[in-house]
């Protein structure tokens, strides 16, 4: 099956990227920003290097839309039943949405994301994630 090992760490509650890198003793660029975007009429899970910015013009481009828009917290907590920062990096079967992995996670040895609470941490090898998440898609869309 998917065995994989993977490490849990329990912390104090943290609110953005650089402060969980930071309690976690890791590099920004190892942390697994999950970001909900509305593209046409549903929602898609995207994650990226917590080092990186995302481009929305790379996304319209691959998705061959106009426009694009974050969830909003409402729409965020609603789906998932989470709040901002603690979504995990993983679409179906965990959440309900299909999952797009950026390349900036590919050049990183590991990962590491909140889990589902601001208070809990996973790092995992980041073929060991590739291989459980499944994404539907590994591209470029993020700012370099």
């Amino acid at each position: 099956m998917n065995e994989v090992e993977f490490e849990v760490f329990h912390h104090e509650p943290t609110l953005t990227s650089e402060d969980s890198a930071k309690v976690r003793g890791e590099e920004l660029k190892t942390g697994g920003k999950a970001l909900l975007l509305k593209i046409d009429k549903g929602f898609k899970l995207f994650v990226l290097a917590a080092d990186k910015k995302l481009n929305s013009k790379k996304i319209k481009k691959n998705f061959k839309v106009k426009s694009i828009r974050f969830s909003t917290k409402e729409e965020l907590y609603t789906l998932t039943q989470l709040v901002s920062g603690s979504v995990p990096p993983f679409g179906k079967p965990i959440l309900d949405f299909e999952l797009f992995v950026d390349n900036s996670i590919c050049k990183n040895e590991v990962i590491c994301f909140n889990a589902g609470s601001l208070e809990d941490s996973i790092r995992m090898k980041v073929r060991d994630y590739i291989k459980v998440a499944k994404p539907n898609e590994i591209f470029d869309f993020s700012n370099s």
